[in-house]
């Protein structure tokens, strides 16, 4: 989904208090549609944008809200580009 190794879902599991994923008998991680919003809200700040891993976490403790906004805002102009994109291909 994030096309990251993961490994570094693990460690920001451990970094951010916000991913708290279920554990199966095997150890495998079960997680929640919160948790991949979170994780997402993650990788948008750290990958993305450039943000610090304490930068990320700060900013999510002051703000999460306006992080998710600002990611449905991106993701709903993507989503245009590519119809308007196809559109002109069809021209």
């Amino acid at each position: 989904m994030f096309s990251v190794n993961t490994s570094l879902i693990r460690y920001w599991e451990k970094e951010f208090d916000v991913l708290k994923p279920v554990k199966n008998k095997k150890g495998n991680r079960l997680f929640t549609a919160e948790d991949l919003e979170n994780l997402k809200l993650i990788f948008h700040l750290v990958k993305e944008r450039g943000f610090t891993l304490q930068g990320a976490k700060d900013k999510l403790k002051e703000n999460k809200t306006g992080v998710s906004d600002a990611i449905a805002i991106r993701e709903s102009l993507e989503k245009m580009k590519a119809f308007l994109l196809e559109l002109k291909r069809e021209m």
